[in-house]
């Protein structure tokens, strides 16, 4: 039959070509990484810089992922000239916030966004289609390139602080500029296209023809919503926690928290496929969602927090999060291949990380204190697993044997 011996001989490539196919892809997650956290280690920094108040910190994230929304948008198009566009673009924000003020900060880190918005939804187009034998497992070691960069950024902050932020930007500036040269290497015509469209379960080309949206309204929606809430509950914690942690303990360095909650959750993406043997995918991603909740309720509830129930709330919080998102996007993967609409849906996920960061800071400055503004992403949590249900249901369509 064809269909399973096409099936064999993606499961055993040729190195080459998948290197070629993912390798571009993964280093430009590792620097990606760097860029799309860096503003929670800095942002203590930039506060007293700037002398401004957390409502107006919070808009500095929401410059940054709107820009990563319109990236987004129409990344899908060109996944070649997304990664290598979306590199140089963000590498010019980041040279162009060396000299700028607070106000004119926000147009920099938009441009750096919407690189970020092209180059990530790109990458995750191309490891999610490569091979859908093994989807998951690609998605999660993307994720841990991606965690690799997010752990670097607060080491590089410290080992450039002798010169200050405006070294830092430098130097990611010239990684995002080596990323975007890596790129290059990309096939113009990817293979994976048809690969994906053989391996996927699908129903008559007439319909897929016809669909205008990756999916139908009730899944389009639910999917959507579901990126919107993880991408900002994640960077709610991973911007919001170094400075909740220094406020709380004097002991703690806003670096230090940066560097625990993503070694936590590159620990965590690294256990996906040893979890996955364990519990279905199912089960690990409404497990996870639960336990996040649990400890996003603590660090809201706990009116004075030691130093190590930071640190161990901050570690936990890392790793109940990591299987999230590798095996959110798989589930929409498995279920649209590599629509050409697939911008609409990454692009919610920018939404989420503009506006529910923006949205803590204003909770803390409202209610005069970060536990108060945590709340918001212990709601998003649970809305997160409120959505599961739909998430985590799998189509089964007919399969199609071919003799």
């Amino acid at each position: 039959m064809q269909s399973v011996q096409l099936k064999a001989s993606l499961l055993g490539p040729n190195r080459a070509i998948i290197l070629r196919t993912l390798g571009p892809a993964y280093f430009y997650f590792l620097v990606a990484g760097t860029v799309t956290v860096m503003l929670g280690p800095l942002l203590p920094q930039l506060i007293q810089h700037w002398q401004i108040q957390d409502a107006q910190a919070g808009t500095l994230f929401t410059a940054d992922f709107i820009g990563q929304l319109c990236g987004a948008w129409i990344a899908a198009r060109g996944l070649r000239a997304s990664l290598i566009y979306g590199s140089i673009l963000s590498a010019a924000g980041c040279i162009a916030l060396t000299w700028l003020g607070f106000g004119a900060a926000h147009i920099a880190l938009f441009c750096l966004g919407v690189g970020l918005g092209t180059g990530l939804t790109a990458g995750n187009i191309i490891a999610g289609t490569t091979l859908p034998a093994v989807r998951t497992r690609l998605l999660a070691f993307l994720n841990v390139a991606w965690g690799l960069g997010a752990i670097a950024c607060p080491l590089l902050i410290n080992l450039t602080s002798a010169g200050g932020i405006r070294r830092f930007l430098f130097v990611i500036a010239a990684l995002l500029v080596a990323a975007s040269l890596f790129s290059i290497a990309l096939p113009r015509t990817s293979l994976t296209a048809e690969d994906s469209e053989a391996l996927e379960p699908s129903g008559p080309k007439s319909a897929t023809a016809e669909r205008r949206f990756p999916l139908p309204p009730l899944p389009l929606i639910s999917f959507a919503a579901a990126m919107f809430l993880y991408v900002g509950v994640e960077n709610s914690l991973g911007g919001w926690l170094p400075s909740y942690a220094i406020r709380s303990s004097s002991s703690l360095q806003a670096s230090s928290i940066a560097i625990y909650f993503w070694i936590a959750e590159l620990i965590g993406r690294l256990l996906v496929t040893t979890l996955m043997a364990i519990l279905s995918e199912a089960t690990l991603y409404r497990l996870s969602l639960a336990m996040l909740l649990v400890i996003e309720g603590l660090l809201c509830s706990i009116t004075h927090p030691s130093t190590y129930s930071i640190i161990a709330l901050t570690i936990l919080g890392g790793f109940t999060l990591a299987p999230v998102f590798p095996l959110l996007v798989s589930y929409m993967l498995a279920r649209t291949g590599n629509h050409r609409r697939l911008g609409v849906l990454f692009a919610s996920a920018s939404v989420g990380g503009a506006v529910l960061p923006w949205v803590t800071g204003v909770c803390s400055t409202y209610f005069h204190g970060l536990r108060a503004g945590l709340v918001v992403p212990a709601a998003g949590a649970a809305l997160l697993l409120l959505l599961s249900g739909i998430v985590t249901t799998k189509v089964i369509a007919p399969l199609k044997i071919n003799s």
